[in-house]
């Protein structure tokens, strides 16, 4: 028996200063196509997020809170899994930074990063933002006339000593790395970004320490410091896998295949990632993709924000959740946000989506399907109506079909692939059923009807497969409202590439209610 292939890829890691919004859930969705759609690949598939937890902001949160930081930190990671949970993300892992584990396996790293040389001890003086826990450049301080260009509020002026990363040393490796691997950095547009800012900017040394904090992660060989936030945090990456504790399961997975993260972290995740990774003689991941905002929209004003903990506009999922659903969450904003670019979110767009693609589209024709076939074949397709079913879109390759949509999602084009699906797939079997409307046919031509609705089936067994990495519940319910016989848990995209001969007592295996199956998607209003 061959090893599967392995497929490990990871999100960024939150600051659990409040809970997380639309924003931050809209990486977690992207990245959970990936992921479920690898697994339908036949991939051995480690999908890792966490909480980042070693910061000043953190700390600060806890104690205006009036509570011990271990203890906030381990309710917020319990609130963030909530809602992860709730949106069925389907990670393997979730670190904590604050964990014994991760600070045991950080400070083995920096130690080893240290005994190669690649850090040294100085002072910095800078303009400080709190808000990114990070030193801005002069070129940033002037532009925005003092104030952080992400959180608008005034820069500081700090000085101390501290230990340093020779980043700059690495500079001529970075910039050869992005040139033989011109895939390391995705969209194209990411990557075309930081090759212009260490081409015209250069890269320069980097403080890694913090001194005099009681919250953190201790330096090993000057226990005075804790480690600066983002050499620690990048460390999750790792950290979650093995390195420092378990050498075959690092092994086994590393080095990461996706790294899915904002475009506002693109600079720590390009540059200073794989340097600190060189530094520590380990490879360095093989992708890197970031993803873009999402924007509130203001329908009335006609205007959009970006959604942001710090200006107060910020959607809980949950309220999303409890309103409508989960997969109706996830298929909004993975069809409304292209995933490599920015996106918008309004109530308005949302029901007119919710209702024009789930309930009118996908939801309607499961219903008609379910209960016209009930109703007037006892829910069974016979020998009258065939094995192998026909195709209801004309002139269809459905081999060349499911490869475009297979390609996007590979390219994280989660947005073409569903508006693939839903117009050259499911609107026009909508579209078969309407011409040929077999609830008048099943009055003059019983077996025409039938072999209608069987063909139709088949539209829906394979659109199931197609968006089980999407909106997986929904999926399911329709895949196993019929007794195909590959089981759900085995079927993989190339399963849908095909019309094959399906079982004679081909049937409705769902549970309905006076002949009615339960609405996939009601529709709202």
């Amino acid at each position: 028996m061959t090893d599967k292939p392995r497929w490990f890829q990871t999100t960024a890691i939150d600051y659990p200063n409040s809970r997380p919004h639309i924003g931050t859930a809209f990486e977690k969705l992207g990245a959970d196509v990936q992921a479920r759609y690898r697994r339908m690949e036949g991939f051995d598939v480690f999908f890792l997020m966490g909480n980042d937890e070693n910061t000043v902001k953190v700390s600060k949160r806890a104690a205006d809170l009036n509570q011990d930081t271990q203890a906030y930190c381990d309710d917020m990671a319990r609130q963030f899994r909530e809602v992860w949970d709730a949106l069925d993300i389907s990670y393997d892992t979730f670190v904590q930074t604050s964990s014994e584990r991760h600070k045991q396996c950080c400070r083995k790293f920096i130690q080893k990063v240290y005994d190669n040389g690649h850090i040294y001890k100085g002072s910095y003086e800078g303009w400080y933002c709190e808000g990114c826990e990070e030193f801005k450049s002069e070129k940033d301080h002037k532009e925005n006339n003092g104030l952080c260009p992400n959180h608008r509020t005034p820069l500081a002026r700090r000085a101390e000593p501290c230990y340093f990363f020779k980043l700059s040393t690495f500079q001529d490796r970075l910039l050869k790395h992005y040139e033989e691997y011109p895939d390391f950095i995705q969209p194209e547009s990411r990557k075309n970004e930081i090759v212009s800012l260490i081409k015209t900017e250069g890269l320069r040394d980097i403080p890694i320490s913090r001194l005099n904090q009681t919250w953190g992660v201790r330096i090993p060989f000057d226990p005075e410091f804790t480690i600066y936030v983002w050499f620690d945090a990048l460390l999750t990456y790792i950290t979650g896998i093995g390195y420092g504790d378990d050498e075959a399961t690092f092994k086994k997975y590393w080095p990461c295949d996706t790294h899915f993260i904002g475009k506002d972290i693109t600079r720590f995740h390009c540059a200073l990632w794989p340097a600190m990774l060189w530094a520590a003689g380990e490879a360095a991941p093989k992708k890197v993709f970031a993803h873009g905002f999402v924007y509130v929209k203001n329908e009335e004003a006609g205007t959009v924000e970006k959604i942001s903990k710090s200006l107060g506009n910020a959607i809980e999922p949950m309220e999303i959740i409890r309103q409508f659903s989960a997969e109706a969450f996830r298929y909004f904003f993975l069809r409304e946000c292209p995933y490599p670019s920015d996106g918008e979110f309004g109530w308005g767009r949302f029901a007119e989506v919710y209702n024009s693609e789930l309930a009118n589209n996908l939801g309607n024709l499961f219903s008609r399907e379910m209960t016209i076939t009930w109703k007037n074949f006892g829910g069974v397709f016979d020998e009258t109506a065939g094995r192998v079913p026909e195709s209801v879109v004309p002139g269809l390759n459905l081999e060349l079909f499911v490869g475009e949509v297979r390609e996007h999602i590979e390219a994280c084009r989660y947005n073409l692939a569903l508006q693939k699906i839903v117009q050259d797939f499911l609107t026009p079997t909508n579209q078969y059923l309407e011409s040929n409307a077999p609830w008048k046919l099943v009055k003059t031509d019983k077996d025409a009807a039938k072999r209608v609705l069987f063909n139709a089936v088949q539209s829906l067994r394979i659109a199931s497969i197609l968006l089980k990495p999407f909106i997986p519940k929904s999926a399911e319910t329709i895949y196993t409202s019929f007794n195909f016989p590959t089981p759900w848990a085995e079927v993989k995209y190339a399963d849908a590439t095909a019309l094959t001969a399906q079982p004679d007592d081909l049937r409705v295996t769902a549970e309905l209610i006076e002949g009615k199956v339960k609405p996939l998607f009601p529709r709202i209003g």
